[in-house]
């Protein structure tokens, strides 16, 4: 593991941007719960700093999905790690990622929650980056739209690595 890497979004901007999302979120669920579903193992940091923020009753709840297997390019085949602890029918749900790229991944998770009656469904993500979408998939709450860069920190990682970063950084001469 090694690597330089380039902050591209500071911890302050991250935090500020958090807040304003969990206020968007809290307005419109005013008076309701909501039930965050946090997608493993990425959006685990963001998940958690959103939940922190908002001003209506949360519930938490974790799935891991792979769509990978041992490859780096996706095989378009996902598979369910980990699934639900709790039943999701009736329930004000969404679905927190860490990052949206090609859309494959979140489609078909989309549509499996469907599937299981909740009273709606929700996508918010802490990053955006749209030049890799192969599949439109619309997202409620965009933290920020980023370019075609691979990005570490904030639950963001390369090899298991740099998670744990406060920022979003760009990673420079991986090898």
């Amino acid at each position: 593991m090694t690597g330089k890497v380039k902050v591209m979004i500071s911890e302050e901007q991250v935090n500020l941007r958090i807040k304003e999302m969990a206020e968007q979120i809290s307005e419109k669920y005013k008076g309701k719960s909501v039930h965050l579903i946090c997608i493993l193992k990425g959006s685990v940091f963001f998940g958690c700093e959103l939940a922190k923020r908002l001003t209506v009753p949360a519930t938490l709840d974790f799935m891991s999905v792979s769509s990978y297997g041992s490859e780096t390019v996706s095989s378009g085949r996902v598979r369910i790690l980990k699934d639900l602890d709790e039943s999701i029918q009736g329930k004000e749900v969404i679905i927190i990622e860490d990052i949206i790229d090609s859309g494959k991944t979140l489609a078909y998770l989309k549509d499996l929650l469907i599937a299981r009656a909740p009273k709606s469904l929700s996508i918010c993500t802490l990053l955006d980056k749209p030049d890799r979408r192969e599949i439109n998939v619309e997202v409620d709450y965009v933290g920020f739209v980023i370019p075609d860069e691979f990005v570490v920190g904030y639950g963001l990682d390369y090899n298991q690595f740099y998670r744990n970063l406060p920022f979003i950084g760009m990673m420079e001469h991986l090898s």
